[in-house]
């Protein structure tokens, strides 16, 4: 089994890089792990490769607040300073003084 690293942590704001949406890191897969239904719903010409970390992300658009899971290829830092409106980001993690977004120690696995 090859090593995976991934490349963005829990906690970390990310933005998807072709559709409006950002959110944060709340889990992350070595590979892809939802179902062959999830997975043939993405067209063939946008479908990423499984053989990559995929996140579980607690995501925003302009109208609403869902879970999303998205590949790494298909995600970048976040750089836009506007806080997330999705309230269970605080039920998950702690706010660092320096800004960032560290899981709670009762929620980490």
């Amino acid at each position: 089994m090859k090593q995976r690293d991934a490349k963005f942590t829990l906690g970390e704001i990310v933005r998807h890089k072709v559709f409006p949406f950002r959110g944060v890191v709340i889990d992350v897969d070595p590979e892809y792990a939802n179902t062959e239904e999830w997975w043939n719903a993405i067209p063939a010409e946008i479908r990423p490769d499984r053989d990559q970390p995929f996140y579980h992300l607690l995501a925003e658009n302009e109208e609403t607040e869902y879970v999303a899971y998205v590949s790494e290829q298909n995600l970048v830092h976040d750089e836009d300073e506007t806080p997330l409106r999705n309230q269970n980001i605080g039920r998950i993690f702690d706010k660092s003084p320096n800004g960032e977004w560290r899981p709670k120690m009762s929620t980490a696995h």
